[in-house]
C-alpha cells in the first residue's frame, strides 16, 4: 500500500458491463488496504470509469472528468485517473484537451489503476509522458483478464449482481463503435463463470443478470454450438441462486435449443432482452444486421408460442441515415402489432469511425426526437394494457426496499422486470426484507409499474 494515499473515490459511468469493471477496481483497491469514499471532496485519488458509446454518454463522461478535475484545485485530490471506453476511443484527444488528468488507462485495465496508486514514482514504467509530460498514458489493446480470483466489491444491492460472461463483439453493425473499443468477442471459461456464480451465491446473491455485448454468442469463439444453453444448464444447479436473467441477446443467435432451455429451467427468468434496432428490411440491411423482418417475426412467434407469458424487452434506433417516413411508419406499426412488454428507443447517434457516420441522408435531430416520442407514446398504451393482465394474479416478487421517504411503500420486481431499466411492483409496507422473494397479489396497473399486496407466508 502506498501510504501517501488512504482514501480513493471512484465514479462509474455507463452500462452494467462498466459497473462490473468498476466493482473489480474497487475490489483490488480494498484488498490492498485502501479505503473507498463516496465523497469526492475527501478523496486523495479519484478514478473515473468512462463510457464512450454514443454522443450523450461521451458528453456525460467529459463533464464528469472536468467536475472531478476541480477537486484537484480545491480539494485533497492529488491524482486523477481516467479509464474505460472513452479513454480507449479518444486517448489522444483527451490528453490534449484535459491536462488535469494524471493517468489515462484503457478499457478493462483493472490492474493498471492499482499499479498507479501503489507506485511511489509518478513516472514509473510502464507509463510514458504525454505531450507536455503531464499525462501518463497506458492505452493499448483492450484488456480482458476477468476471472473469479480477481477481488470484486458489489455496488448493487446484496441480493442481485451482474455477471460478465464475455467481452468485446464480433458483429459489425454499421452504427456501433463497440468492436473498435472493446475488441472482438471473447468468452470466459464456463468453469470460471460457475465459480464466480458460486461465490456470489455464497455472499447472498439470489438474482444473477448475465451480461456481455452479445450474450447469445457465448462460446461461439471457442467452437461451441450451444454454448449459452450449456452454460445455463450448469448455472441452474448452483444452490442459492433463484433467478438467472439474460441481457443483451442478439436475435440472430437465439436458437431453439436456447429457447427450450429458458422454457424448461425454472430458475431462468422468463425474460429476454432482445435488441432488434429496426423492423424494415432496407434499414436493417444498412445497419448491417443479420436478421430481416420475416426472420424477426418468425422468432417472436416462436418465443411466444414456446414460452407463454415471456416478457420481451427490445430496443430500436430511430433516425438512422436514410430512414424515410415510410420506414418509420413501418417501425411504428411493428411496435403496435408486436406488443413488447418493455421497449426503449434511441435516437441515432452519428459516431465517427462507424460506417453509418459516412452514409448520406443523415436525419435532423428534431426529426429523430419526434419519431422517438411517437414510438414511446404508443408503447405507453401497450405497456398499460399488458400490465392490466396481471391484476388479480399472484406473482413472485423480489423485494428491494423502501420506495418513498416515509417508508410507507416498498418496491420489488417480478421475474419479468430487470433491475434499473424496467418497471417495479409497489407494495404497502409489511414485514419483509430486501432480498426476500415472496408472493404478491397484483391489485392495480399503471403504465410501467404495478401495485400489489404481499401475501402472508
Amino acid at each position: 500500500m502506498n501510504k501517501a494515499f488512504k482514501k480513493i473515490g471512484l465514479v462509474s459511468l455507463g452500462c452494467p458491463k462498466n459497473t462490473v469493471d468498476s466493482e473489480i477496481v474497487l475490489g483490488n483497491l480494498i484488498s490492498k488496504g485502501y479505503s473507498i469514499t463516496s465523497d469526492e471532496a475527501e478523496a486523495e485519488v479519484i478514478v473515473v470509469n468512462t463510457c464512450g458509446f454514443i454522443a450523450s454518454a461521451k458528453e456525460e463522461s467529459i463533464d464528469t472528468i472536468l467536475e472531478m478535475a476541480e477537486y484537484k484545485k480545491s480539494g485533497r485530490c492529488q491524482k486523477l485517473i481516467v479509464m474505460g471506453c472513452l479513454s480507449q476511443r479518444y486517448k489522444d484527444e483527451i490528453i490534449k484537451e484535459i491536462p488535469e488528468i494524471d493517468y489515462l488507462l484503457g478499457a478493462g485495465d483493472f490492474k493498471g489503476v492499482t499499479e498507479i496508486i501503489e507506485s511511489t514514482s509518478p513516472f514509473s514504467p510502464p507509463y510514458k509522458g504525454g505531450e507536455k509530460g503531464e499525462v501518463r498514458l497506458q492505452v493499448g489493446e483492450p484488456v480482458f483478464d476477468l476471472n473469479e480470483n480477481i477481488p470484486r466489491i458489489l455496488t448493487t444491492p446484496k441480493y442481485t449482481a451482474y455477471l460478465k460472461i464475455a467481452e468485446g463483439c464480433s458483429n459489425r453493425c454499421s452504427f456501433c463503435i463497440i468492436p473498435k473499443i472493446r475488441g472482438t468477442f471473447k468468452s470466459r471459461s464456463a468453469g470460471s463463470i460457475f465459480r464466480e456464480a458460486e461465490m456470489l451465491a455464497g455472499q447472498g446473491v439470489k438474482e444473477i443478470n448475465l451480461i456481455s455485448q452479445d450474450t447469445t454468442m457465448y462460446g461461439a469463439d471457442a467452437g461451441m454450438k450451444n454454448g449459452l444453453s450449456e452454460l445455463l444448464k450448469g448455472m441452474v444447479k448452483i444452490d442459492g441462486i433463484r433467478w438467472i436473467r439474460l441481457l443483451y441477446c442478439y436475435p440472430a443467435f437465439l436458437k431453439d435449443d436456447m429457447i427450450n432451455t429458458i422454457k424448461d429451467e425454472e430458475k431462468i427468468c422468463k425474460y429476454i432482452d432482445l435488441p432488434l434496432q429496426h423492423s424494415h428490411d432496407e434499414i436493417l440491411k444498412n445497419m448491417m444486421r443479420q436478421e430481416r423482418e420475416t426472420e424477426i417475426r418468425d422468432l417472436m412467434g416462436k418465443i411466444r408460442k414456446m414460452i407463454p407469458g415471456i416478457a420481451i424487452r427490445t430496443a430500436f434506433i430511430v433516425g438512422f441515415p436514410g430512414e424515410a417516413d415510410s420506414h418509420f411508419k413501418h417501425l411504428l406499426n411493428f411496435v403496435k402489432e408486436m406488443r413488447f412488454e418493455h421497449l426503449g428507443v434511441f435516437t441515432y447517434s452519428q459516431e465517427e469511425g462507424t460506417k453509418a457516420a459516412e452514409m448520406p441522408e443523415q436525419i435532423p435531430e428534431d426529426v429523430k426526437k419526434v419519431r422517438r416520442d411517437a414510438i414511446m407514446k404508443e408503447q405507453k398504451k401497450v405497456s398499460l394494457e399488458i400490465n392490466k393482465r396481471f391484476i388479480g394474479t399472484t406473482q413472485d416478487v423480489l423485494i428491494e426496499g423502501a420506495s418513498d421517504d416515509n417508508g410507507l411503500l416498498i418496491s420489488g420486481r417480478m421475474q419479468t422486470q430487470a433491475p434499473e431499466i424496467d418497471g417495479v411492483v409497489y407494495i404497502e409496507r409489511s414485514d419483509v426484507s430486501p432480498g426476500d422473494i415472496l408472493p404478491v397479489k397484483i391489485t392495480k396497473a399503471m403504465e410501467y409499474d404495478l401495485i400489489g399486496e404481499a401475501k402472508k407466508q
